[in-house]
């Protein structure tokens, strides 16, 4: 199979299907030429992981994982369990809060969470937030104003700003970037939402949405540790991407220091 061809097979987009045959022995130069367009590919056609590999928490080998770092597939796995971990918060939040989704005016629960699922993954917002997203929504989420399904608007909003912290993806290759300082962000404000679910409460003194438990009948911290995971993650990633980026700087001066010559051959 020529390189052209194999392009065509690992892009896999309709758009780039164009008959494109090369020799079997091509330069160096054709071969770096060839990667940087297979990126593009990638970049217009695979921004979002599939539902599947979320729910299930893990993903199929894909030949696209070609083009990605460590720290890509780092920070693609990192997205993936996090999405996750909001999922199961909400199946939580649901089953201590029942009267949240009949709010919806879905036919059940399951309804319910797909919708949840659907505007995550698909970037469309929840109508009932009036277009907020991320902390705007965190925070009407959790708010005496909003009359919505507080536990669908509060994992929506938490969601779409992990997304926006990561560059309005869930899938890292090569030729993205991220910003270690906005992922370290993220991370503090899943803190200060763990903080409000435990604290935000109506005007009788009750909380929006039970979530965490400390009484005689036993202790339910469960939301607590599953957020817990999800801040040790972009912590994780955030001392990755700053390292990262340091190593180029130390493999550049190693190169200067030692002078070491490009091979030619």
């Amino acid at each position: 199979m020529g390189y052209g061809h194999w392009f065509l097979a690992v892009a896999g987009c309709a758009a780039h299907q164009v008959a494109w045959p090369l020799p079997q022995r091509s330069g160096l130069l054709v071969r770096l030429v060839l990667l940087a367009l297979l990126g593009l590919g990638v970049s217009a056609c695979a921004s979002r992981q599939d539902h599947q590999s979320i729910v299930s928490n893990r993903s199929p080998i894909k030949p696209t994982e070609f083009l990605q770092s460590h720290a890509d597939r780092m920070a693609t796995i990192g997205m993936r369990n996090n999405l996750n971990s909001l999922y199961r918060l909400m199946d939580k939040l649901y089953l201590r809060n029942p009267q949240e989704w009949r709010k919806t005016g879905l036919a059940d629960v399951g309804a319910a969470k797909r919708a949840v699922h659907q505007a995550i993954e698909q970037d469309q917002p929840l109508a009932e937030l009036g277009g907020r997203k991320h902390v705007a929504a965190l925070g009407y989420a959790l708010s005496a104003e909003y009359r919505g399904d507080r536990v669908g608007a509060f994992i929506y909003a938490i969601a779409s700003m992990l997304i926006t912290a990561h560059g309005g993806r869930t899938e890292f290759y090569l030729i993205d970037s991220l910003d270690a300082q906005f992922v370290h962000n993220a991370a503090r404000n899943i803190e200060k939402a763990n903080w409000m679910l435990a604290n935000r409460r109506d005007s009788a003194g009750k909380p929006w949405l039970l979530s965490n438990e400390i009484s005689n009948e036993g202790y339910n911290l469960s939301y607590a540790v599953e957020f817990g995971k999800i801040v040790a993650r972009l912590d994780l990633l955030t001392d990755v991407l700053d390292e990262r980026y340091r190593r180029i700087g130390v493999n550049y001066a190693q190169g200067v220091l030692f002078l070491n010559f490009l091979p030619v051959q």
